[in-house]
């Protein structure tokens, strides 16, 4: 980060800068427990005054996997236990920066929704809608991509990667976090759930929020990250425990889906890769796939590691993977019967997302307004002065 390297002359920001680098350290990332609320950082203060709301998205894209259940389904589900305004849109303008079937992406959509609500998201609560049915997402884009260059888009180290298998890059995926950070600030909002991996496109907007402001006024708070306590943001792939279980890799092996049945749980994790040390121990930088086990019980079971660890003790990682596997079980079971039975109702789902998108687009037509104002925009509410009466 530029800022730690402006800091080096100066002793005492020296030691606040390392300060600074502890609090992000790993071993300051705690483990879930048997307190359900300790899956994501504790509630601090509204941001700026604002009123404190977290939003979050999902991609349509290929079936879910357990990483995308404990690691963003299951957190805002704590969140809105603990109180919070929970705002979780289905990310389907996202997935463009790869090629999408209609007939797919339509029906991934409804299966996405059809988990969060089997998940326990109370959609009258907050909103479970889907991104592109609120225009001012693309709207507030375009405004925020004005206000960013090049230079500092291409240089994120999530494009760097993934151009670089590109033989011609979009200019979508180039622009996905200016997306990402109007998919925020359209609503407000001051937290988002992330992984480490996340940090610096939440940077992003942050940065976008300070030149806003700076050239036009006070119109958003600056998003603050919800970083994982429990684990759930560092699920590695079971056949490579050296890289995240992801949708796109190509082994089927390498991911638990949440549409697998037990026996197909049971034969993933049976076939995970491990190391040739029968004993279980939780070290992560020696023992990622050993340790990915211990993970995934942790998340399924609410235990932290040394408890985890306490539990397979006598056992091999042999006879352990079948531990893990009963526990993945019993966690994902009746998630997935759930939705199963959800998904057999698509215009009840359909139904839920409209909702959930008209009450998005009042709140987002409210800050578009006063976004409108600021810059000499043409402003909505003076056009329809029908749609004035906004919820809040």
């Amino acid at each position: 980060m530029v800022v730690f390297r402006l800091f080096h002359s100066n002793p005492l920001a020296s030691a606040l800068t390392m300060a600074v680098r502890r609090a992000f350290s790993r071993k300051h990332i705690r483990h879930y427990g048997k307190n359900p609320n300790r899956g994501f950082c504790g509630k601090p203060e509204p941001a700026e005054g604002w009123p404190r709301r977290v939003v979050s998205g999902l991609q349509p894209t290929g079936e879910l996997h357990v990483g995308n259940y404990f690691g963003a389904l299951r957190r805002c589900v704590q969140l809105q236990q603990a109180g919070d305004d929970v705002m979780l849109f289905i990310a389907d303008l996202h997935s463009f920066t790869s090629h999408q079937r209609a007939g797919e992406l339509q029906a991934h959509t409804l299966q996405l929704a059809a988990v969060a609500l089997a998940a326990g998201l109370q959609p009258e609560r907050g909103a479970l809608f889907v991104q592109s049915a609120v225009a001012r997402h693309a709207e507030l884009c375009w405004l925020l991509a004005c206000l960013a260059t090049q230079a500092r888009l291409a240089h994120l180290p999530q494009y760097k990667e993934k151009a670089s298998t590109m033989k011609e890059v979009p200019v979508g995926l180039l622009l996905y976090p200016v997306l990402q950070a109007a998919d925020i600030l359209v609503y407000r909002g001051t937290h988002v759930p992330v992984g480490a991996d996340q940090l610096q496109h939440l940077q992003v907007a942050a940065q976008l929020v300070r030149t806003f402001r700076h050239r036009y006024g006070d119109a958003f708070p600056t998003p603050r990250a919800l970083l994982a306590e429990d684990g759930s943001d560092k699920i590695r792939s079971l056949r490579d425990p050296n890289k995240k279980m992801s949708k796109s890799d190509p082994d089927p092996k390498s991911r638990i889906l949440l549409i697998d049945s037990d026996d197909t749980i049971r034969h993933k994790i049976r076939k995970a890769v491990t190391d040739f040390t029968p004993q279980v121990t939780f070290d992560p930088e020696n023992r990622p796939g050993v340790s990915n086990l211990v993970n995934l019980h942790c998340l399924a079971s609410g235990l932290l590691p040394e408890e985890a660890v306490e539990e397979a003790e006598g056992l091999t990682t042999a006879q352990y993977k079948g531990v893990v596997a009963e526990a993945l079980c019993a966690a994902l079971g009746p998630v997935r019967e759930r939705a199963a039975e959800l998904r057999a109702r698509p215009d009840f789902l359909r139904d839920v997302l409209q909702h959930g998108a008209t009450r998005a687009r009042a709140r987002a037509d409210a800050v578009y307004n006063c976004v409108a104002e600021l810059t000499g925009l043409t402003s909505p509410a003076a056009l329809r002065p029908e749609r004035s009466g906004i919820l809040r």
